[in-house]
């Protein structure tokens, strides 16, 4: 018997979001792991507790012009400006090889307008193999994408329509963006939303001092990667004393200390994104990680470490 499999049998990893119920609390970040296909040849993605996509749209984007990347102390910049080939192309086209894997499927979701959120929602409530929906109501990279993500009213808004048009369980992804990120997740709660992803990237900038240029085309871009992890802690951490429903934590996490952070400022969850393109696998490594961590201190069930802060 293998040491995993081993741990796998001796310790819980099971938690639940909402009505989803996943084997484990590690997930891939959406856009960093594409549509599966590209980090599938580096890992066993049925070995994680969901794999999210890339952000889908009613119709095809061709996203920001380049340079929209570019490293940063402890991150990255990013200003993709959601690529994406639509939705129409991910349903013929992805969704029959995200449904081989064997693996919960949650599908993020964008759209400019409340009704373009439903209209989404409606597409994939019909659809077998979609687990839940994670609604990008934040992006930084594209015009009006935080306009939902700022204002609880309009956050609010748009989860009671998606909610009104699919039986999915929802998962709203704030942004950090905000003077204070407490009223935006309220206000989804009270919307409908079942969990909530926490948090996108932090809108940034980086100069080429030779050139006097931005590096990003876009001017600015989406930091993520270790330099968010402290801030995008404190909101998780604030945002479990003010909401019943589950946290799903992202933001720097490259090791399962990382993650048991999050987990233990009330995360039920956790995303792993900027590190799998250092280390493709790093998804699975947190969470084997995970497991020797409860090992170590005779932990066997995962929920026991969920909200454990000692303060």
């Amino acid at each position: 018997m293998s040491k995993s499999t081993f741990m796998q049998e001796s310790v819980s990893l099971e938690v639940e979001l909402g009505p989803l119920k996943l084997k484990n609390p590690v997930l891939t970040a959406s856009g960093t792991c594409g549509y599966g296909e590209e980090l599938a040849d580096w890992m066993d993605l049925s070995s994680l507790g969901a794999v999210i996509t890339k952000t889908v749209t009613r119709q095809p984007r061709a996203g920001n012009p380049s340079p929209r990347t570019c490293e940063t102390s402890s991150g990255m910049l990013n200003a993709i400006g959601l690529q994406n080939v639509g939705v129409e192309r991910f349903v013929a086209e992805k969704l029959p090889f995200l449904n081989s894997l064997g693996v919960s499927l949650i599908v993020n979701i964008a759209g400019e307008t409340v009704e373009d959120f439903a209209d989404l929602a409606k597409v994939f409530d019909s659809k077998d193999g979609v687990h839940a929906l994670e609604l990008n109501i934040s992006c930084p990279n594209v015009a009006h994408g935080l306009d939902f993500a700022t204002d609880p009213r309009q956050a609010k808004e748009v989860l009671e329509a998606v909610r009104g048009a699919t039986s999915l369980p929802i998962i709203a992804k704030l942004s950090p963006n905000v003077t204070d990120i407490r009223p935006i997740a309220v206000a989804a709660q009270e919307g409908g939303a079942d969990a909530l992803s926490m948090t996108n990237t932090f809108i940034g900038m980086a100069i080429d001092i030779e050139r006097r240029r931005p590096v990003i085309s876009n001017l600015t871009g989406g930091l993520s990667g270790p330099a968010i992890k402290p801030l995008s802690l404190l909101a998780v951490y604030r945002c479990a004393q003010v909401v019943d429903i589950p946290l799903i934590g992202i933001g720097g996490i490259r090791s399962a200390a990382d993650a048991i952070e999050y987990l233990l400022a009330g995360a039920s969850a956790v995303q792993v994104g900027t590190a799998t393109f250092v280390q493709p696998d790093a998804a699975l490594q947190v969470l084997r990680g995970i497991e020797e961590y409860m090992q170590k201190h005779s932990i066997k069930d995962v929920r026991e470490i969920i909200g454990g802060l000692q303060l």
